[in-house]
């Protein structure tokens, strides 16, 4: 087992970060299942993939459980945001433009990369990226967070970023997003009333979050400065370089290209049931 996966011979890097509010969230997760497929047969290398979307709000498939998901949904679109549901696990989480969020696509043989070991690789890239603010941060789960996992990342107690992760044909995609600027807390609070309007009180078997507006932040929150996107991807970058013999900047194979499609389509008619009210 590779206990250093941040370690690989070849990182390839693909930006997705500034393609602005027409770039559907949708098309992520369908880009990441791509990777995960031509990774997993070693047709491509590891490949570290950031992206931002505008007003979004990506939703777990227990969310689509909820009793009152139409009026829950009903508000979201009512703030402005596009509702998109995802096909890796977790719950509903924001994505603006103070959000990055970051894949890391990787090989897996026979099952030679467990799953706390996926979520660890992550933990260390962000060591990475915020080494220059010297800042230390935990990873455990965030009650009144949205999204709660056992790896939420907090510093004093408040979450500025959650992973989760997806295997697919021999690939394995950790996913994180940073809330990198603007307000956590008011993030968290649209995720709280999404929740009341979709529970209205009602018992279900599910335990959904209880959100606390006040234990998430973001980073600039957090550390007291001015932080954009671009910087930590500036620091993304300096990372991967240090971590492998060949970095490059690049875009989707030719074979990659010719897989997207097909995955598209599937994330398009995956919402399309999971959204049908």
């Amino acid at each position: 087992m590779n206990d250093h996966l941040l370690d690989q011979p070849v990182w390839r890097l693909i930006d997705q970060s500034t393609l602005g509010p027409s770039f559907d969230a949708r098309q992520s997760f369908a880009i990441d299942d791509t990777l995960c497929t031509s990774i997993g047969s070693g047709n491509s290398p590891a490949t570290a993939r950031t992206w931002v979307h505008h007003q979004t709000i990506v939703l777990g498939i227990q969310d689509t459980r909820l009793p009152y998901l139409k009026d829950g949904i009903q508000f979201l679109e009512d703030q402005g945001y596009r509702v998109i549901v995802r096909n890796s696990g977790g719950l509903a989480v924001v994505l603006d433009e103070g959000v990055l969020n970051l894949s890391l696509i990787l090989l897996e043989k026979e099952g030679t990369i467990d799953i706390n070991q996926g979520y660890d690789t992550m933990k260390e890239l962000v060591e990475h990226l915020l080494k220059p603010y010297g800042v230390s941060f935990e990873a455990y789960e965030i009650i009144g967070s949205y999204c709660p996992g056992s790896y939420d990342l907090s510093i004093g107690g408040k979450k500025f970023a959650g992973i989760s992760q997806r295997r697919m044909r021999g690939g394995v995609a950790v996913q994180i997003y940073l809330c990198v600027n603007g307000s956590g807390s008011e993030r968290a609070s649209v995720i709280g009333e999404f929740y009341k309007r979709g529970l209205q009180g009602a018992t279900t078997k599910f335990q959904y979050p209880e959100i606390q507006p006040e234990v998430m932040a973001s980073l600039a929150e957090l550390l007291g400065v001015s932080l954009s996107v671009a910087d930590i991807h500036a620091a993304l970058l300096n990372a991967l370089h240090k971590n492998s013999e060949l970095f490059y900047s690049g875009q989707l194979s030719a074979e990659e290209s010719e897989l997207l499609p097909g995955n598209i389509q599937r994330m398009w008619d995956r919402n399309e049931k999971a959204l049908s009210l």
